[in-house]
């Protein structure tokens, strides 16, 4: 069993939102769980209906009209939520600012240090104007408005005012290549388009008017088009495009339409590395309620504070963040680089911008360790309660340094989920002791499960995640699948009935979890399972090593496993550095472990969401060709691995 790396106060835990849930279940509900949260979640997967109708009323969810029935017997994906009942999403986003509006709702940062402060009532202001702008362009419910756009309190104001009117959101951060946003838009034929004429990263300005011209060409379907002027006295050309300013000129008295809990708000995409990008539909309900599940219960989120998620308008964690608006909490937008001039300029944000929940990846927090400055950065920040992990297992070593840096007054939250529930299976508990190397606990409603190839429940040990109840924010549809033969597919084609989420992992006896890695990139040499996160942790935590990937390569009827590894600059792979790579992986992980070759490159491929793209180098390594390459950050790091096709 891994030892506890943290505990909860007994003045934190009794004053956590989620122990003032636990004390209205009883007094409301005539519940008593007994502080425990292992009760609480036990009967939060066992009486969905019962679970799901009070964290509504709990929530205080504005239905406009009630129905009967909060869930129906029909079993996945086919699986009917509250039938009957009616809510708008953006409303319950912009209710707090409503009723305080004097609060500050956003706080935007980009690399240059320029600052901007909106309030609710300019947020309120803002949302209406655009709405208004929108209904005069024709958008009416389900219409798709698409968004190029940066992480900036436009994006934000423009989601905000498209799903006010039933229409559906989708964005791609500015980022993206031009052929990997038409491979997403192309498929969803957006009336409207919300494009920015660049962005900053890095130090550098970049002008992405030539992209977003040969964008909107490629997309028929195309009525409107907003131009954001980011990057200051550049223009676009085309005299079709409405500027930014001239949509939040004539605000009006927003009028929040009522629709359907499972009324359609977000398009998101599947990576893409493997295929055409899927196109995941969410529903305004479901969403709603399960962020507010878990940005006030298991994070512990309010009005009180201040939350900062480094993130793209491209990833879900953006989608997620912005949902805490919905609790009257002050989200702080950063635009550019996290390690622009250094790794230390987000720190210095949340310190100074007094943010109390911090949001990033496990690759930052790694990058943070691995640097040698942060043994001197003044580290302590007396208001942060909270830090939040995700995007790829957090290592045990994190954690090591996290709290000998941070002490004992912040909750170190490994989240894990993904685009295709927009939320969480896995997360953190203000209520948990946090333990090394482990995410805290299953999210509540969410009948988590280890399974093996046999669908039996495992504990203890390593095998498929699945979910074997409905959850509300699972997808409403695929895009252009109208038999749902894709959405089974995804998710429903390894265990009748069941969902199977494609990670590798292990829920322990206390309830704690460990991610090893994507199922489908999961390592089979003689038919033993190895997740990747296994050797990564092993191989990223090594002075030498920069960052690494791994995958499996058939090799004469078995799998062979190979490792690429990034160095310092320094520093050469020679004969002393693979031994003790190897010798490093045999003594920590097995002798199973161990690569059968190990490679230096110059760089790992990664989506733009940050996460390390596996199954493409396999396939690149079989001889298959690559086509959706815009989906990653980086595509030319994949022609480096051609010359490993033939290895021996």
């Amino acid at each position: 069993m891994n030892r506890s790396v943290w505990k909860p106060s007994l003045e934190r835990s009794n004053g956590s939102k989620m122990h003032q849930f636990i004390k209205w279940l009883d007094q409301h509900r005539g519940l008593h769980f007994a502080n425990s949260y292992d009760e609480l979640y036990q009967w939060s997967v066992t009486d969905l209906s019962d679970f799901w109708g009070a964290l509504a009323e709990y929530l205080d969810i504005q239905f406009k009209q009630r129905g009967s029935v909060i869930l129906d017997n029909a079993p996945m994906p086919n699986t009917q939520w509250f039938k009957g009942y009616t809510l708008n999403f953006a409303e319950h986003l912009l209710r707090y600012f409503v009723e305080h509006p004097k609060a500050i709702a956003i706080v935007a940062i980009d690399e240059t240090g320029d600052r901007q402060e909106i309030s609710g009532e300019t947020l309120v202001q803002n949302v209406s104007s655009v709405a208004t702008y929108l209904k005069k362009c024709g958008v009416k419910p389900e219409d798709r408005v698409a968004a190029y756009v940066s992480n900036t309190p436009e994006a934000i104001i423009a989601m905000l005012a498209t799903t006010s009117l039933g229409a559906i959101w989708s964005s791609c951060s500015p980022d993206f290549g031009v052929q990997g946003v038409i491979d997403r838009f192309s498929q969803i034929e957006p009336k409207v388009l919300f494009a920015v004429n660049g962005y900053y990263y890095n130090g550098k300005a970049f002008d992405r008017r030539h992209e977003v011209e040969a964008i909107s060409k490629e997309l028929k379907s195309l009525q409107t088009k907003v131009g954001i002027h980011r990057l200051k006295n550049l223009q676009f050309d085309d005299a079709e495009w409405t500027t930014w300013e001239s949509t939040i000129q004539n605000p009006a008295s927003l009028y929040f339409e009522p629709f359907n809990f499972q009324h359609p708000i977000y398009i998101l995409y599947s990576s893409g590395t493997t295929g055409s990008p899927k196109c995941i539909v969410h529903g305004a309900g479901g969403t709603l309620l399960q962020h507010m599940k878990e940005l006030k219960l298991h994070t512990d989120l309010g009005h009180d504070d201040r939350l900062l998620y480094y993130t793209t308008t491209g990833w879900m964690m953006w989608n997620w963040m912005v949902s805490a608006l919905s609790l009257g909490t002050t989200l702080v937008l950063y635009e550019g680089s996290p390690s622009y001039p250094d790794l230390s300029r987000l720190w210095e944000i949340v310190r100074h911008e007094k943010v109390t929940v911090f949001g990033t990846s496990a690759k930052f927090i790694g990058s943070c360790r691995s640097q040698t400055h942060f043994e001197t950065l003044d580290l302590p920040i007396d208001q942060l309660k909270t830090v939040l992990s995700t995007g790829s297992p957090l290592l045990p070593e994190d954690f090591d340094w996290f709290y000998k840096h941070f002490g004992n007054d912040v909750m170190l939250s490994s989240i894990s989920g993904g685009t295709d529930i927009v939320s969480c299976f896995l997360l953190g508990n203000p209520m948990l002791p946090v333990y090394r190397g482990e995410i805290q606990c299953r999210g509540l409603g969410m009948s988590v499960k280890i399974f093996s190839n046999d669908g039996e429940e495992l504990i203890g040990e390593q095998g498929e995640l699945v979910c074997t109840k409905p959850a509300p924010s699972m997808p409403l549809y695929f895009w252009n699948d109208p038999q749902g033969e894709k959405y089974r597919n995804a998710y429903f084609n390894v265990f009748d009935g069941i969902w199977r989420h494609g990670d590798y992992a292990l829920i322990n006896e206390h309830g704690g979890a460990v991610i090893f890695g994507r199922s489908d990139a999961t390592l089979n040499p003689g038919g033993v399972r190895i997740g990747t996160a296994e050797i990564y942790r092993q191989v990223d935590t090594m002075e030498d090593v920069v960052d690494s990937l791994v995958v499996g390569q058939q090799k004469n009827g078995d799998v062979r496993i190979l490792l690429f590894v990034v160095l310092k600059s320094e520093r050469h792979l020679d004969e002393s550095l693979i031994s003790k790579i190897k010798e490093r992986i045999k003594k920590n992980a097995s002798p199973r472990h161990v690569p059968h070759d190990i490679y230096q490159i110059q760089d790992i491929p990664y989506t733009v969401s940050g996460k390390k793209v596996e199954i493409a180098v396999a396939k690149i390594l079989r001889g298959e060709t690559i086509y959706n390459r815009e989906a990653l950050k980086n595509p030319e790091s994949l022609d480096q691995f051609k010359a490993f096709v033939n290895a021996s």
